[in-house]
């Protein structure tokens, strides 16, 4: 008992001169993953249509539709964080919907709450001084019909697969015996090396992964209806998110 009320009394001492540890607040982080040749638009996918041009030629085309949002929320630049980028929200919500730092963030730029954040990270600083928060972004100077973009955005996930749908591998025999109809095969040797080689082509999850879309043409900017017609396929399904930029050459704009 003795023993018990001294632990006791010691445990009690240690968190009484123990000292306090200040409240870790969330902070809002949106780092911008490269550097882009243009500030870009976020946009919805909203489906797949078959397009005639002038000439009469059928083309499979994308429909994006712009919802509201894609306005400025800060302005970073090499004297105040160290690099060029122009920070961008999308989908406009209700306050509930919104993280408490996320909309304090968003409140100081005087913007509405918005669940999408992106930063667009550039060379030019006079291209973000351009810009200031608050700004909408307006699509009609950003992209006209015949420009090509880089479009970004999720696919659509597959689950657990094989190397056949995976990779397009072959399979097997079906008939005569074959123990191997779908399988992948060897992997490697036993003795040497002893060990599988790292990036071998396995079973595994396919799809869900962030795909990027170079230099797709924008065949129809439709400025009423706020939708882009893009001529090919974008990454994801029906409603996914999307992320627009001025398309990258190297050598040529970069």
């Amino acid at each position: 008992m003795a023993t018990s009320m001294r632990s006791l009394m010691a445990s009690s001492s240690r968190a009484a001169f123990r000292p306090a540890v200040a409240s870790r607040r969330t902070a809002v982080v949106v780092q911008a993953r490269q550097q882009c040749v243009g500030v870009g638009l976020f946009a919805t996918k909203a489906g797949m249509m078959s397009y005639f041009t002038e000439d009469g030629l059928c083309v499979p085309a994308t429909v994006i539709a712009l919802e509201e949002g894609n306005i400025v929320t800060m302005i970073k630049t090499e004297a105040t964080d160290g690099y060029n980028a122009v920070q961008t929200g999308y989908r406009v919500s209700l306050e509930r919907k919104v993280k408490k730092p996320e909309l304090g963030h968003l409140k100081k730029a005087g913007c509405p709450p918005m669940r999408r954040l992106r930063e667009w990270r550039l060379r030019d600083p006079k291209a973000v001084i351009a810009y200031t928060p608050g700004q909408q972004l307006d699509v009609a100077t950003m992209f006209k019909e015949g420009d090509k973009v880089d479009i970004a955005g999720t696919s659509i996930g597959k689950g657990f697969q094989g190397t056949i749908k995976k990779y397009g591998h072959k399979r097997g025999l079906m008939t005569h015996g074959s123990k191997s109809h779908r399988q992948h095969g060897s992997i490697g040797a036993g003795t040497t090396p002893g060990r599988v080689y790292p990036g071998l082509k396995m079973a595994g999850q396919m799809g869900n992964a962030r795909i990027t879309v170079k230099a797709l043409e924008i065949l129809k900017v439709d400025i009423a209806r706020k939708a882009l017609v893009m001529k090919g396929t974008v990454p994801g399904k029906s409603g996914a998110i999307l992320e627009l930029t001025p398309a990258k050459y190297v050598g040529r704009n970069w």
